[in-house]
C-alpha cells in the first residue's frame, strides 16, 4: 500500500487541500501525515492553512491555542496568573532594577572615591543610592500591587 493510500484508509476525509491536522490529544498540529497512520494520534482534525495561520498568529500575541468540544483547534486567553507568579514576576523586576541601579552607582562611587566627582554627579551618586534603598524595601509578596519609586532622571 502506497502513502496515499494509507493517508485515504486512515483518514477518509483526508483531502489535498488541506495540509495540517490538528490532534487534541497531543495536543498539536501535524502536517501532511504521509507514514503509517499508527504513528500518529487517532483524532487528527483537517484544518485549513489559512487557519493554522491565525492560530500561530494568535499564539504569538498571547493568545492560547485548545481545542473546542469536537476537538477542533480554537484560541483562548490564558488564565490570569497565580498569585505565586505575580510574586515571581515583581521578584525578578526587583532584581533586574536593582542591577540597574547599581550598574549607575558603580562609576559615580569610583568617582567620588578618587576624588574626581563633579557636584552633579555627587548629587547623581546620592540620588541612585536613595533610589537603591527604596528599592530594595519593595515587599513583592503584595504583587501586582506594588508601589516602585521612581527612578532617578
Amino acid at each position: 500500500m502506497n502513502n496515499k493510500e494509507i493517508r485515504q484508509n486512515a483518514w477518509p476525509d483526508y483531502d489535498r487541500n488541506y495540509d495540517y491536522f490538528y490532534s487534541a490529544s497531543a495536543p498539536g498540529f501535524v502536517y501532511r501525515p504521509y507514514d503509517d497512520p499508527e504513528n500518529y494520534p487517532a483524532d487528527l482534525k483537517p484544518i485549513s492553512n489559512d487557519l493554522h495561520n491565525q492560530l500561530l498568529d494568535g499564539q504569538a500575541n498571547g493568545k492560547r491555542i485548545t481545542a473546542d468540544v469536537d476537538g477542533f483547534p480554537i484560541l483562548v486567553d490564558p488564565p490570569p496568573p497565580t498569585p505565586e507568579q505575580l510574586q515571581q514576576r515583581a521578584e525578578s523586576q526587583k532584581r533586574y532594577l536593582m542591577s540597574h541601579a547599581s550598574g549607575k552607582i558603580a562609576p559615580l562611587q569610583d568617582a567620588v572615591d578618587l576624588d574626581m566627582a563633579t557636584d552633579a554627579e555627587k548629587s547623581a551618586l546620592t540620588k541612585w543610592r536613595k533610589y537603591r534603598v527604596l528599592l530594595n524595601r519593595v515587599d513583592c509578596s503584595t504583587a501586582p500591587d506594588i508601589q516602585w519609586p521612581e527612578q532617578p532622571k
